[in-house]
């Protein structure tokens, strides 16, 4: 969760630095939150499993908890298509400048 905190903050830092348009914006804005709300819903799974399951393991709760952690997988590689559309272009632009 830290990790991808860090990782849009720095993307939301680096947006102000490119000067996006506002479509840029919306694209940046929707692809961080929506890593950081799956990966809440995939804190709140893992801890209704450790909750329900005393923290024993049980088959069923390791297929919820993997589940939970590949949409958080997916939704990061998301992030990280948007970005690299948005972002490399106007990276390669400062360079070839």
């Amino acid at each position: 969760m830290r990790k991808h905190v860090a990782f849009g903050l720095m993307a939301i830092f680096v947006s102000f630095l490119l000067g996006l348009s506002l479509l840029e914006w919306l694209w940046i804005i929707l692809a961080v939150f929506l890593v950081w709300i799956v990966e809440i819903i995939n804190t709140v799974f893992e801890n209704v499993v450790d909750m329900v399951t005393e923290c024993h393991f049980h088959p069923i709760g390791k297929k919820i908890k993997d589940m939970a952690a590949g949409a958080v997988l997916v939704t990061s590689v998301f992030a990280i298509i948007v970005g690299m559309v948005i972002f490399l272009p106007k990276i390669v632009e400062l360079f070839l400048k």
